[in-house]
């Protein structure tokens, strides 16, 4: 691919395809520019993307030996307000940081969160964040839902930003997870492979469609509770919301997950009432992002991290061994 960046900060991108994706023309562009899907789809329909010297659809599926021809302007400037509001960085440095996220507390701003997230924090912590992600998304390398907490990774700096996407994109970064779901799994170790995408009739909510994106998630037994499994969950691609639409697939969805398996709880019989005491114990779904291995993108050093159970979480798992 040949880069080139004019004196403005517009960047046009050349590159061949060598090899067959299967993917349509936006999701293409945002895996190899390190863009989000939105951008991606925005560059096509502002123009700004040629293949073959033509205007292409979004969804074109580029073909072996198309030429693709990008050009990216420069991001917009920053809007999101610094606040100073406690975080816990486990690491920093000029190129990224690693926080350990609280439940409650949402990524980045959205219609309905202007203010109060984990961006706005860090940008009174850290003074700037990569632009990459755009005036609304600067520095956020992948997400985690707002009642999800744990590990996440923020770019400060440009480059560390895409090469950190790269590396997410071809599965570079090991991400795993603490989860509690209703019931047992027919097996100790499995994994999920079923496509995610959104909902036919409730476009908030995930699901598993046919038009969906594949996703792949390993599942592994910690601990068998009364009516519960604690699971060690692996991310094999990063889908919104994968896990607890791929628990809930299988018919094993989280503990306390308000969206997709509210009063689950009330259908297990036999252990109803034991089902029912520890959804009063757990505030929200059950799902921590724990470990965090990658490599860092400017010097290579291998970078790990893990983050306990938080005290909401490790107290209804102590409730649930100690009653199992």
């Amino acid at each position: 691919m040949k880069r080139i960046e004019d004196a403005d900060g517009t960047v046009i991108h050349t590159l061949h395809v060598d090899e067959p994706s299967g993917e349509r023309l936006d999701r293409y562009l945002a895996q190899v520019l390190s863009l989000s899907r939105s951008q991606s789809a925005a560059l096509i329909e502002a123009g700004n993307v040629k293949v073959n010297g033509q205007t292409p659809k979004k969804s074109h599926v580029p073909a072996v030996g198309d030429e693709i021809v990008a050009v990216v302007p420069p991001p917009d400037p920053l809007e999101v307000e610094p606040e100073p509001i406690p975080v816990e960085i486990l690491y920093e440095d000029d190129a990224l940081l690693v926080v350990n996220k609280p439940a409650g507390m949402v990524v980045h701003p959205a219609p309905g969160h202007s203010a109060g997230t984990l961006v706005n924090a860090l940008l009174h912590h850290a003074g700037s964040l990569s632009s990459i992600g755009g005036s609304s998304r600067p520095g956020v390398v992948h997400r985690l839902d707002k009642d999800t907490s744990g590990l996440i990774i923020v770019a400060r700096d440009e480059s560390a930003h895409r090469r950190l996407s790269t590396a997410l994109a071809r599965r570079r970064i090991s991400r795993s997870y603490l989860a509690a779901c209703w019931g047992h799994l027919p097996q100790d170790e499995m994994v999920v492979e079923a496509e995610v995408g959104r909902h036919r009739r409730d476009r908030k909510r995930m699901a598993v469609v046919p038009e969906g994106r594949p996703a792949i998630t390993e599942l592994q037994l910690l601990e068998r509770w009364r009516a519960a499994d604690l699971l060690s969950v692996r991310l094999g691609t990063g889908r919104t919301h994968q896990i607890r639409v791929h628990l809930l697939h299988i018919g094993h969805p989280v503990v306390g997950d308000r969206q997709y398996a509210e009063g689950w709880e009330r259908g297990m019989s036999g252990v109803g009432r034991w089902a029912r005491d520890l959804a009063n114990r757990v505030p929200r779904q059950f799902l921590h992002a724990t470990e965090l291995r990658f490599r860092h993108p400017l010097t290579g050093r291998e970078l790990e991290f893990v983050a306990p159970l938080p005290e909401d979480l490790a107290e209804a798992a102590e409730w649930a061994r100690r009653t199992s």
